[in-house]
Parts: C-alpha cells; sequence; structure tokens
C-alpha cells in the first residue's frame, strides 16, 4: 500500500505546479488503489472463463496491450502500455491502420461485443491503475497515432490530460461513450475539462467522482458499454 500511494509524488518533474491541491491528488490515488485492488479480487475468478472463451471464440492472444498517451505536463506527456482483454479479431487495423471502432464494427468478435456492452474487457486495466499508469476516473487515453490528428483540428485537445491520470472510465465515457468522429472527440474534450476543473477542491472532486461511479454501474448493468 505504501508503494502505491507514494507513486502520488512519483509523476512528473513539474508536479509541484499542478492545478490539483495536495489532499485531492492524495485521496484519488487512495481511491484509485482501494477500488483497483477490491476489483481484482472480485473478478479474477471469472478471469479464466473469459480468457477460454476469447481463446474459443477467435485466433489470436487473450490480451490486448496498446501504446496510450498518459498525463501530461507543460512540456511533454507520457506513454505507458494499456492492458485490455482482447475484443476484436487479430491484426484488427493490419489493413486499415489506426482507426476508432465503430457500431456494428465487423472486427469485433462475438466475446468481445459482449465484454464491450459489459466493460468486461478492461478489467486487465486494473492492473494499470496499481502501476500508476491510469486511475479509475479519468480522461480516456488516447493513441499516439491519433493524437496528432485530432490537435490539429479541435484546440486545446492536448489540455485534457493536463496533470490528470487517464481513466478507465470517466464523465466523457458515461455520457457519450467513445468515439468514432473527430465531432465526438470535440465534444468530449468539455466533458474532461469540466472534470478537470471539479478536481480543484476535495468536495467537488467527491461529488464527481461518486456521479461517475453510479453512472458507470448503470452502463455496466445495463448492457450500454462499446
Amino acid at each position: 500500500m505504501k508503494m502505491q500511494i507514494d507513486n502520488l509524488t512519483q509523476t512528473h518533474s513539474h508536479q509541484e505546479e499542478s492545478f490539483i491541491p495536495l489532499r485531492v491528488r492524495m485521496a484519488k490515488r487512495l481511491f484509485d488503489v482501494l477500488c483497483a485492488t477490491l476489483l481484482l479480487a472480485l473478478t479474477l475468478p471469472i478471469w479464466p472463463l473469459l480468457m477460454v472463451a476469447i481463446k474459443l471464440d477467435s485466433k489470436g492472444p487473450v490480451f490486448f496491450v496498446q501504446q496510450r498517451i498518459g498525463r501530461a505536463d507543460i512540456k511533454s506527456y507520457t506513454l505507458f502500455k494499456m492492458i485490455k482483454f482482447r475484443t476484436m479479431i487479430q491484426n484488427a487495423e493490419a489493413k486499415t491502420g489506426p482507426v476508432w471502432a465503430a457500431k456494428n464494427d465487423p472486427r469485433i468478435t462475438t466475446v468481445g461485443n459482449f465484454m464491450r456492452k459489459t466493460r468486461l474487457d478492461e478489467l486487465p486495466q486494473l492492473i494499470n491503475v496499481l502501476k500508476g499508469e491510469m486511475s479509475m476516473i479519468g480522461p480516456r487515453p488516447e493513441r499516439p497515432s491519433i493524437m496528432g490528428k485530432l490537435e490539429n483540428h479541435i484546440p486545446l485537445f492536448n489540455e485534457r490530460t493536463y496533470g490528470v491520470l487517464p481513466g478507465i472510465t470517466g464523465l466523457a465515457q458515461v455520457y457519450q461513450g467513445y468515439d468514432e468522429t473527430i465531432e465526438d472527440s470535440r465534444n468530449k474534450l468539455s466533458y474532461d475539462l469540466s472534470y478537470s476543473v471539479a478536481l480543484t477542491s476535495l468536495r467537488s472532486w467527491a461529488s464527481i467522482e461518486l456521479l461517475i461511479v453510479y453512472k458507470t454501474i448503470c452502463v455496466v448493468l445495463g448492457g450500454r458499454g462499446q
């Protein structure tokens, strides 16, 4: 536990310039560690079932690992390898290059479709949370290959993760879902910036965090994930 909390101070060289108060950062990290640990303990028994289902449904590895953009500061951003259960056919972007998943995407497997709707494919990201690479709640981590395109079309898009770890779920994810177009990303920016503003006080952070947790549970139980 001490190692996880200590990660709070091992982020960027510009940590002292963060707009997020120390007590909010500490509370958020504690929340992340406790939630990730609890969810791992509760869901680990079903991991073997999901892994077998993935292997029986399609060829390829069980896990999907992809480089994503992490927390940013005024000069740079970090990169990390995000882990998910594989939901698409192997080498899904071999012919198209980096593209967003679309509704009724033919690349999504049968088991993958179920896992996406219930968000079960994101369970391995709990490991990213415990490693301090992600948060339970925050902006969705974007791919470097798509980030440059978005920055060219959407002013201030790179500000969405300034001082904030990307999250498994977040305000944009529960109210809008995942991106399919540039306009979706443009709309998402307002949600992400609103979440960042809420991190400036402990009370506002706690309020929006509980709201997102509630909304996420509704999405999972209703099978409305993407």
